[in-house]
């Protein structure tokens, strides 16, 4: 292996450090199409609130149901998390409607 293969593959492994994996459920992977997505994190995202302002802003469907007035639970890494959770890269963050039954 040469040093430009050895620097593609620590771009590869930077870039991958730098992602978090997002999950949809519900009524939400039905309104967006997706059931999940790797995304690399921008810097300017630093907590949950800013991730959903940021998906918010893809429009239509995201920004409908990922709107403040709208009930949307997220968890990051298995534990339910508020608007003020940080994130991190190879986080695992879950955006989920509340569910009822009977």
């Amino acid at each position: 292996m040469d040093n430009s293969d050895l620097a593609q593959k620590s771009r590869a492994s930077a870039a991958q450090a730098e992602t978090i994996n997002i999950l949809y459920f519900a009524r939400l992977r039905e309104a967006f199409g997706v059931a999940s997505e790797r995304m690399v994190l921008p810097r300017t995202i630093s907590t949950v609130g800013a991730l959903r302002a940021h998906l918010r802003a893809r429009g239509r469907a995201w920004a409908a149901e990922l709107a403040g007035d709208r009930p949307v639970r997220v968890a990051v890494n298995l534990v339910i998390a508020d608007v003020e959770t940080p994130l991190h890269a190879g986080d695992e963050v879950a955006f989920l409607p509340p569910v009822t039954g009977g």
